[in-house]
């Protein structure tokens, strides 16, 4: 396997960032400040990781320009080390070769629709009047039910379930184990007994998507469950039939969004977050890890909900006084009722 190789000179005019040191300085790879090692490229976002960077080994590291005097060799400066630093890591990621054709142990009904430079891996299923568009990779064992349309440049890439009526975009990504379409948790309760309430709708993910590991997105009741573009979703996340996702939202794992909830655009939901059904968060929301949103939000910022960290004996003081807010809180009504 060929390494890429760039100097900081190149790497600076690609991404439009500024030079301070040898430009003939050579980068094959990257890796944090902290195991670093010659001809390989770091970065300095966090201020805590500041230590780490008179002693890093790494030939160049992108940062700040306040940084650039503890600099111990050539830096990169850009307004957001981060994210330049993520662009820079995409030169040295080998993708897998993966060559047009349809493998003979797939099995794809006469109805589909496959395009001619798509790549079907084997054990592959693609069912009835489904369409797989230019350029998809549809990896290893994966699974197409009927009646769903694979926009083009789509990734599925090993053991990934689209149950049926599911559309993707263009250049989603879905990571092994997810399962688009499955049914909604519907039922009615009918003398004592539960009644199955027929999923009749779809899912629609939009283009640029991302769907993690082992995530679970349920096909709408009646309408479609929705992702809006480049909607970025985290391994093992639960989203209900129904759900809207807004475009450019993040969703980090073990988080739990119940049925028909609305989530905005650039909404970032920290892990295991939970969400109730039926409420409606707007645009630009933070929640951070382990909050439950139990009520729609109305004005962009960020919200949390639990109790912090603590050792065992203080929280369960602490959990005991939960139960008496409640009577507290009226004694202080009372009181400043009399006071007035």
């Amino acid at each position: 396997m060929n390494i890429p190789t760039y100097t900081a000179q190149q790497i600076a005019e690609r991404f439009g960032l500024q030079l301070h040191g040898d430009g003939d300085t050579e980068i094959h790879g990257v890796a944090t400040l902290a195991h670093a090692g010659p001809g390989q490229l770091s970065f300095l976002a966090n201020p805590r990781y500041r230590a780490q960077l008179a002693d890093s080994r790494a030939s160049v590291v992108v940062m700040r320009a306040d940084d650039v005097e503890g600099a111990p060799g050539t830096a990169l400066v850009a307004k957001d080390p981060y994210t330049a630093f993520a662009k820079i890591s995409a030169l040295f990621e080998v993708a897998p070769v993966r060559e047009p054709g349809i493998h003979p142990l797939a099995v794809i009904d006469p109805t589909a629709h496959v395009a001619a430079n798509a790549h079907v891996g084997p054990f592959v299923s693609i069912g009835a009047r489904s369409v797989v568009g230019e350029g998809c990779v549809i990896g290893t064992g994966s699974i197409i039910g009927e009646d769903c349309v694979v926009g083009d440049g789509c990734t599925l890439i090993a053991r990934v379930t689209l149950v049926t009526r599911v559309r993707l975009g263009k250049r989603v990504q879905i990571h092994p184990g997810a399962v688009i379409g499955a049914d909604g948790f519907g039922l009615a309760m009918d003398a004592g007994h539960w009644i199955k309430v027929p999923q009749l709708g779809g899912v629609v993910i939009g283009d640029d998507c991302e769907i993690g590991a082992n995530t679970c997105i349920d096909r709408g009741a009646l309408e479609d469950t929705v992702l809006e573009e480049d909607v970025r979703v985290d391994n093992l996340v639960q989203i209900a039939h129904n759900c809207h996702i807004g475009a450019h939202s993040a969703i980090a794992g073990c988080t739990g969004i119940a049925g028909s909830a609305k989530i905005g655009r650039y909404c970032l939901l920290g892990g295991h977050v939970g969400v109730v059904g039926h409420l409606e968060i707007c645009d630009k929301v933070v929640i951070t890890g382990k909050s439950v949103v139990r009520n729609s939000i109305h004005e962009p910022g960020e919200y949390s909900s639990g109790t912090p960290l603590t050792d065992t004996r203080t929280w369960r003081k602490n959990a005991a006084r939960f139960k008496q807010l409640d009577a507290l809180a009226r004694r202080v009504a009372a009181v400043s009722k009399e006071n007035e």
